[in-house]
C-alpha cells in the first residue's frame, strides 16, 4: 500500500462527492400540486370535521343539562355550516392558486381568511 494517495483519484473522488452534494441539494419536483381525488377527499374530510365537532359539543351539552338532543341537531347544523363554509375558503384559496399558475406568476397571493369576520 503506498504512503502518499494518488492526486488523481483524491480529484475524482471529490469531484463524485461535489456531484452527489448538488444533486442532494436540489428541491424535489413532487409536492407541487394535488390531484382531484385529494382536493376531494381533502373537502369531504373538512366538512365531516365540521359536523363531527358539531355533533361531540352537542352531545356533550345535552348529556351536561339532561336535556333532550335539542343541542345536538343545533349544533350539528352549525357544524355542518362551519364545514360548508371550510370547503367554501378551501375552493376559492385553490382557485387563486390555479389562476396564479396559469398566468405565469411565481409568486401565489396570499389567501384571504375571510372567515374570522
Amino acid at each position: 500500500m503506498p504512503e502518499t494517495p494518488d492526486p488523481d483519484r483524491l480529484r475524482a473522488l471529490e469531484a463524485k462527492l461535489a456531484a452527489a452534494k448538488a444533486a442532494r441539494a436540489e428541491p424535489a419536483e413532487t409536492g407541487k400540486g394535488f390531484s382531484q381525488g385529494e382536493v376531494a377527499w381533502r373537502m369531504v374530510s373538512e366538512l365531516v370535521a365540521g359536523m363531527v365537532i358539531g355533533l361531540g359539543i352537542g352531545f356533550g351539552l345535552d348529556h351536561v343539562f339532561g336535556t333532550r338532543p335539542i343541542f345536538l341537531v343545533i349544533f350539528v347544523l352549525l357544524g355542518f355550516v362551519a364545514g360548508i363554509r371550510t370547503v367554501i375558503g378551501t375552493a376559492r384559496d385553490m382557485q387563486a392558486k390555479a389562476e396564479a399558475q396559469r398566468q405565469g406568476q411565481g409568486d401565489l397571493p396570499e389567501p384571504k381568511d375571510d372567515r374570522r369576520g
